[in-house]
């Protein structure tokens, strides 16, 4: 696969709004980004808080700016408080250093884009991200 194709965006997005159904998770947002950083989907369940989109793209969108998780930026933000500052400034404040937002590969290792999650913990976000992929068959 050398491109995140609407249907298998799909795919992704459900299997993680799944995962945090079976795990009782607090109501999530869920976006999948493409290599460009570009919504190819966002999903918000019910009762999910109004700003979870924007911190669902935010993580997500910080993982393809910066090439890892947004749990790495994160543990990073802590000893490079600066840096992250003046980070966030210049991506417009699109960056959440919190564990939720990961990059999606191909089989073959492709970047295929980024997805973010957000409703719960940082952890319980970053569990569904995690198990989403797997069960989309991406890594």
């Amino acid at each position: 696969m050398t491109a995140l194709t609407l249907v298998k965006a799909d795919e992704l997005a459900d299997a993680v709004l799944a995962q945090g159904r079976s795990s009782g998770a607090a109501p999530l947002a869920v976006v999948v980004l493409d290599p460009g950083g570009h919504v190819v989907v966002a999903k918000r369940e019910d009762g999910a808080g109004i700003l979870r989109i924007e911190i669902a793209t935010a993580k997500a969108y910080g993982a393809l700016g910066m090439g890892m998780s947004s749990r790495a930026i994160g543990e990073r933000a802590e000893k490079q408080p600066t840096f992250f500052g003046t980070l966030a400034s210049v991506s417009d404040g699109r960056l959440a250093p919190a564990a939720g937002g990961v990059l999606v590969h191909g089989a073959d290792g492709t970047l295929l884009g980024a997805v973010g999650v957000s409703g719960d913990t940082s952890d319980v976000d970053e569990g569904c991200v995690l198990a989403g992929i797997e069960a989309a068959g991406l890594r």
